[in-house]
C-alpha cells in the first residue's frame, strides 16, 4: 500500500478523496477540476494529523477520556473538552509535518513571501447524509508567517474536540474515532461581498433548487451565523431566480490597516442587495 502524502494539492486530488482531506478539501477540488476559479492552496491531510496524535501518544488519551465521559452533564463535557484541547496544543508538530505544510507555504507564496492565507478545517464527515457539522470546526483568516501557520494548524486539529462537536458526534451516534481532521491552506481573496451556494436546497432536499446566500465582507459570517445574509433561490437549468430576501446588515467583517475585525456597514449599503 502505497504511503499517504502529508501534504497534498488540489490538482492531484478529487471528490472521492474525503477520507485523506476531509468535506472541504475534496470539494475545493472538485471545483478545480471543474474549471472554476479557486484561490490557490493545499491541504495538510487526515495523514498529518493522525502522525500527530501517535508521535505525541495522544490516541489513547483522547479517547480514554471520551470513553467516560457524560455529555449530558454540561460541566464534565466542557473540563473534558478542554484537557483534550490543552493537550494538542501544547504538543509538538512532527518534523516531517511541519517541514512539508512550511515547504508548501513557501511555495504558495512564492516572490511576495509571506502570504496572507486562510487555515480551514476540513473534517471527513462534513458531507455525512442527515448531519450539519458547518461551522463546528474553526477557520482562520489572514495568517501570515511560517510559525503561525503551524499554530494556527494546531488550533484545527484541537477544535475537533470542541465541546460542541463532541456533543454533537454523541447525539448523532458517530463514533469518535471515526471522525478526522485535514486542514486547507489558501491564499486570501480581499472580498467586498462573499457568499456561499448550496447546489441541493439544504432544506428541503430539492435537487432543482440552488440556493446562494450572501454578505458584506468575508464570508466566515455567514458560516459563523453571526449576521443573516441575503438569501436568493435559483431554478437549475434556467437559473431563473425564484425568490430573494434582502437583509439588514449593520456589520461586517473585513481586513483593514493589516487587521482583520468586526466593522460598521455603511448606512447607504446596508439595506442594499449583495
Amino acid at each position: 500500500m502505497p504511503k499517504l502524502p502529508i501534504v497534498a494539492d488540489f490538482k492531484d486530488l478529487d471528490k472521492g478523496d474525503t477520507e485523506l482531506v476531509g468535506g472541504k478539501g475534496a470539494n475545493l477540488a472538485e471545483i478545480y477540476h471543474a474549471g472554476f476559479p479557486v484561490p490557490p492552496g493545499f491541504v495538510v491531510t487526515v495523514e498529518a494529523y493522525d502522525l500527530f496524535l501517535q508521535e505525541n501518544d495522544l490516541i489513547h488519551k483522547i479517547y480514554d477520556i471520551l470513553g467516560s465521559l457524560d455529555v449530558n452533564d454540561p460541566a464534565q463535557l466542557e473540563e473534558a473538552s478542554k484537557r483534550i484541547q490543552r493537550m494538542i496544543l501544547t504538543s509538538k508538530v512532527p518534523a516531517d509535518v511541519s517541514q512539508k505544510t512550511i515547504s508548501s507555504y513557501k511555495k504558495l507564496s512564492g516572490f511576495m513571501k509571506n502570504s496572507l492565507v486562510a487555515v480551514r478545517s476540513s473534517a471527513t464527515a462534513e458531507d455525512m447524509p442527515g448531519t450539519s457539522f458547518a461551522g463546528q470546526q474553526v477557520t482562520f483568516l489572514d495568517i501570515k508567517g511560517e510559525a503561525n501557520v503551524i499554530n494556527k494548524l494546531r488550533e484545527c486539529w484541537a477544535s475537533l474536540f470542541t465541546a460542541r462537536s463532541i456533543y454533537y458526534r454523541v447525539m448523532n451516534k458517530i463514533v469518535h474515532e471515526k471522525v478526522k481532521i485535514a486542514v486547507v491552506v489558501q491564499k486570501m481573496v480581499q472580498s467586498d461581498v462573499s457568499g456561499v451556494m448550496f447546489s441541493i436546497d439544504p432544506v428541503t432536499n430539492d435537487k432543482d433548487r440552488i440556493i446562494i446566500e450572501s454578505v458584506w465582507g468575508l464570508g466566515e459570517m455567514i458560516v459563523q451565523g453571526s449576521v443573516v445574509p441575503d438569501t436568493y433561490v435559483v431554478q437549475k437549468g434556467t437559473f431563473a431566480i425564484l425568490s430573494k430576501e434582502i437583509s439588514d446588515q449593520s456589520i461586517r467583517l473585513s481586513r483593514i490597516n493589516g487587521k482583520t475585525k468586526e466593522f460598521e456597514v455603511p448606512k447607504k449599503l446596508r439595506d442594499r442587495q449583495k
